[in-house]
């Protein structure tokens, strides 16, 4: 007799870690920290689907033994079915199989054996990402093409620089994120990423996405770019593969008629007064002489500084930067085992501390925030209040020294370094970077439109930055100072300190800085925000401004 039971491994308890480090975030792609979890639980439904693959099997290899069995016997019986069911025990057999195995084989064929696995998918689907984390980490990869310069054929191969792990990108891929361009009007992005989908399909990628989809996206974003002649070319190659398709006809029409509009105001252009014409090619070039001697934007400086360009240190001043062995006045602490110190700018006055954090602290550190990371927020310059922003992609948690004796241990060592108070200082911040996690251009103080920035604290303002670095970045991730052209790269197991504040308590608007885009690898930081209460005998006041 056949057997019904179908025992499949129940992987709730497995699964139980995983989703209770899960449950309470979202916005996955701002941490590459809190994505690994993911792994692990694809990893898990993974063995899940394998275990349901198995019982499948196993039933299907049931039904066919069944099926072997009977063919045998029917083929024999057949042959001579009187003489066969004259003897007794195959007739009592025949009524056997039809009134009770026929049954059971029916209830075998007809038994689910997805339970387990479609269990497990319910229950961590909740915990899945969203569209929201989709789309953040397409619009991060569109980010990071910008900021570094690269085209969609380098990230699409997955050449990038300092990779481990290498990954391709399908046409699929390449047509999500020209979607995702699309959908957000940025039709530049629209028409890179639909080319590279087009130029894999035509290099024989297999793909469920057709050319003609491709192609009406493409033609459509260059026309809104307003290159309607390229556009009534790939329009032309949409017809050429379906004929029918409706909205290329209006289309054909339509860039047709644009440009044959275009070339009569051009011949009447021709037809005016030279003089005229010679009058505008001077303005023109006084216009674009006039361009030429603009400022560089700030975003053009803080994208050109995050790929190492556009560094203003030159040669007379770098000769004036020093490393050294440093014990803050002769601290106790330090008197024997001094720490190794280096300038790494001048203007503002920004160092690097060497081997400062050992890996056992960093490690902790990362475990203790882990479980509590959650959207990194910005102040509000308004209100004061903590909101998320969209030009800051990473998360944070706060680490107090009450929670483990190796905070303390950490606060004290920067108090020791810096000769700064501890105990009005913010508590630890310990953030990790997501897909192209970022911070842009931003002042850590509060400025003088924005008295209520620190005024819950009661602490003053920020009067100085430490900043921990926990890990080292393949590619990208730099802290750069777009107002004086500085670069600091990150370095596991160091720290930079630098004054936001000068003596006289004034801000140091040349502190203005950014975290660049990470593009390959996963930065952990931590900082400590320095404030005014209590310094006023360890930082006395200057008598101006800048002093």
């Amino acid at each position: 007799m056949l057997s019904l039971r179908m025992e499949l491994p129940c992987w709730c308890l497995l699964l139980l870690s995983c989703l209770q480090s899960l449950s309470a975030h979202n916005d996955f792609f701002t941490s590459t920290g809190q994505m690994t979890d993911l792994l692990y639980t694809e990893k898990d439904l993974v063995t899940s689907l394998k275990d349901y693959i198995r019982a499948e099997e196993n039933k299907l290899e049931r039904v066919k033994r069944w099926a072997d069995k009977l063919d045998t016997l029917s083929a024999a019986a057949t042959q001579d079915p009187e003489g066969f069911l004259g003897h007794p025990v195959n007739a009592f057999k025949l009524m056997k199989r039809l009134n009770t195995e026929w049954g059971d084989l029916e209830s075998l064929v007809l038994s689910d054996t997805t339970d387990g696995f479609i269990s497990n998918l319910t229950i961590q689907r909740q915990y899945f990402p969203t569209d929201e984390d989709q789309t953040g980490a397409a619009k991060a990869l569109l980010r990071l093409q910008d900021t570094y310069r690269l085209d969609a054929n380098t990230i699409s191969t997955g050449a990038l620089p300092g990779v481990k792990h290498k990954s391709q990108m399908t046409v699929e891929d390449c047509y999500e994120l020209g979607k995702i361009a699309y959908s957000d009007v940025d039709y530049y992005h629209t028409e890179l990423w639909m080319a590279q989908a087009l130029k894999q399909l035509e290099e024989g990628e297999e793909s469920s996405i057709d050319k003609v989809t491709v192609l009406d996206y493409l033609s459509y974003a260059i026309y809104q770019q307003g290159e309607i002649e390229r556009a009534l070319v790939h329009t032309k190659k949409l017809l050429e593969l379906d004929p029918e398709h409706q909205r290329a006809k209006g289309n054909l029409k339509y860039f047709e008629f644009q440009l044959e509009k275009q070339r009569k105001a051009a011949e009447e252009e021709k037809t005016k007064d030279e003089g005229v014409a010679v009058k505008k090619e001077k303005k023109t070039k006084k216009a674009k002489k006039n361009i030429s001697n603009h400022v560089i934007p700030e975003r053009k400086k803080y994208e050109m500084l995050c790929r190492g360009e556009g560094i203003k240190l030159t040669p007379r001043r770098q000769s004036r930067l020093f490393c050294r062995y440093y014990d803050n006045n002769h601290n106790p602490k330090y008197v024997l085992s001094p720490v190794r110190q280096q300038d790494e700018w001048d203007r503002p006055y920004i160092v690097r501390y060497l081997d400062i954090i050992s890996d056992q602290e960093m490690e902790k550190i990362k475990q203790l925030a882990k479980p509590r990371l959650r959207r990194a927020t910005i102040s509000n310059p308004i209100t004061g209040v903590l909101e998320t922003a969209p030009y800051r992609i990473s998360k944070s948690a706060w680490l107090t020294g009450y929670e483990d004796p190796m905070i303390d241990k950490i606060n004290q060592r920067i108090e020791d370094l810096t000769g700064l108070e501890m105990d009005t200082a913010e508590e630890l911040q310990v953030a990790n970077y997501g897909v192209g996690g970022q911070y842009e251009p931003h002042f850590d103080f509060g400025r003088k439109d924005e008295p209520d920035a620190f005024k819950e604290l009661g602490t003053g303002n920020r009067i100085a930055t430490w900043l921990f670095y926990m890990s080292d970045v393949a590619a990208g991730g730099a802290t750069v100072f777009p107002d004086v052209g500085a670069a600091v790269w990150p370095q596991k197991g160091t720290a930079v300190f630098w004054y936001n504040l000068f003596p006289s308590g004034e801000g140091d608007y040349s502190t203005r800085h950014a975290a660049c885009p990470v593009l390959v690898g996963n930065k952990w930081v931590s900082n400590k925000w320095i404030h005014e209460r209590g310094q006023e005998w360890r930082r006395p006041c200057g008598l101006s401004e800048s002093d």
